[in-house]
């Protein structure tokens, strides 16, 4: 894609449970559309997300159907339509198995918005001068479309890690603008409508007055304890950041290698896997992954190597989240993995340590070359801290009705403190090998500090220690 360099103007960052996030942020800016909303999930489920995004559109379509008679009986002009595209992948076990398997997808009639997708009638919406348009995309065994976003206008986008779905996770939600915003576009356009021109602009000026403001309809707002808004202004003289549009396309063969005498089967080389590998390869000084699993060895042994350069690795994941998705896409659990890397950590922090073979004088060596090695007459080994801590919900409890997250749906990495990278992508086989996915990766400092800041924030409370290295 030949929009993957650009740069955009972070505006802001939302932490919460995904029916938090979708009536705070996602359905407003959705329902301030003049023009055109893309609209880009995976999953598609009845739940409170669902039914205000229904109710959101229904008020929406009301508004437009109102303008529309004013300007019919003021002999003004018609009112533009407003396209939206909702697009996604997964529905049920049953839309899958029988999913026509062609790039072309499965175009939902509009007989069936209502009765089987919980939207509002196709009458509803042709009156305001809504052109929907839904589509799914999804290829046997296990290539389901992974991203979430949505695009305004071609002017601002939204980036956040949840579904349409009844699932109550810690979720976060990038909102930003620029240049980046045409990146997404194309790759929107790439998947979900070949035919598009998405370097044209669609917000015709003028239309401003019209925007619908969804807090004058009275939609419900969900809220949850884990809910938390960074702000993150615009300066005087705006100074877009250097943003990275990564996309990882979707592949039919999971490349299963499931006898230990098999060498592990190369990751896909797409955008998103090779500027991660790298990060994880380059990093000087710290690591901190946040994921909902982590069973993609490649990913294990990137962490590793980088702690025996001296590079402290903070991990934060679940360990019984998705455990037959797991099992069924990677042939092993996070928990499992998590105790391979604990394991593993001994062994290789034991060769400089217990043990100062010619391999581990090596190691040490080529640590303090590069200024990364511990204080040795205090007894340090130049080998980088390993801690890994597991989400937990705030209340102790896994059923709640107050939207207090269970489990972590975060997909967070940040590198050096300096460089972020936030989408849909998981630390799993799953996303490295099958699914298609989409990264942002963003260069600069006080966004990855002002998004940590938030993030740790959030997790107060809702971590437990599974292992530290330096309390071992």
């Amino acid at each position: 894609m030949e929009l993957v360099a650009s740069q955009s103007t972070p505006r802001s960052f939302h932490f919460g449970t995904g029916a938090s996030i979708f009536t705070k942020a996602l359905i407003p800016a959705i329902t301030s559309a003049t023009r055109e909303v893309l609209f880009v999930t995976c999953f598609w489920a009845p739940s409170k997300t669902l039914s205000a995004l229904h109710d959101a559109l229904a008020s929406l379509a009301a508004h437009r159907r109102q303008l529309i008679s004013d300007a019919r009986a003021s002999g003004g002009p018609d009112l533009p339509p407003l396209r939206v595209r909702i697009c996604f992948s997964s529905r049920s076990i049953f839309q899958k198995l029988f999913h026509p398997q062609s790039r072309d997808g499965y175009l939902y009639p509009p007989s069936s918005w209502a009765k089987d997708l919980g939207l509002p009638e196709p009458e509803l919406l042709e009156a305001g001068a809504i052109e929907l348009r839904v589509k799914s995309l999804f290829f046997l065994p296990f290539s389901v479309m992974h991203p979430k976003f949505v695009i305004i206008d071609r002017e601002r986008a939204f980036v956040p890690s949840c579904n349409v779905s009844w699932e109550s996770w810690l979720e976060g939600c990038l909102e930003f603008t620029g240049e980046a915003v045409t990146g997404l576009t194309a790759f929107y356009a790439m998947t979900w409508e070949s035919g598009l021109d998405f370097r044209r602009p669609i917000t015709a000026r003028g239309l401003e007055h019209q925007a619908f403001n969804a807090g004058d309809a009275d939609l419900t707002l969900i809220h949850s304890p884990a809910y938390h808004h960074v702000s993150l202004p615009v300066p005087a003289v705006p100074a877009p950041l250097p943003t990275l549009v990564l996309p990882s396309s979707h592949h039919w063969n999971p490349k299963f290698h499931p006898f230990p005498w098999q060498k592990p089967s190369p990751v896909p080389r797409t955008p998103l896997n090779i500027a991660v590998l790298e990060l994880l390869d380059e990093a000087r000084r710290s690591i901190y992954v946040q994921t909902p699993n982590l069973t993609c060895g490649l990913v294990i042994a990137a962490l590793l190597d980088a702690m025996q350069r001296g590079v402290d690795v903070t991990i934060v994941t679940n360990q019984n989240m998705m455990v037959l998705e797991q099992l069924v896409t990677a042939g092993t659990t996070t928990k499992w993995c998590l105790r391979s890397l604990v394991r593993q950590f001994h062994r290789m922090s034991a060769i400089l340590t217990d043990r100062p073979s010619r391999r581990g004088l090596r190691m040490l060596h080529n640590n303090q070359r590069a200024g990364n090695a511990r204080d040795l007459e205090a007894g340090g080994t130049g080998f980088g801290r390993l801690c890994i801590m597991g989400f937990r919900s705030l209340s102790g409890t896994t059923e709640t009705s107050t939207e207090e997250p269970v489990h972590s749906h975060l997909k967070l990495t940040i590198v050096d403190e300096e460089l972020t990278v936030l989408g849909s992508g998981n630390m799993d086989r799953a996303s490295w090998y099958t699914s298609q996915e989409l990264g942002i990766l963003i260069d600069d400092a006080a966004f990855a500090q002002s998004v940590k800041r938030g993030v740790e924030r959030v997790l107060d409370g809702r971590l437990d220690v599974i292992f530290d290295s330096r309390a071992a």
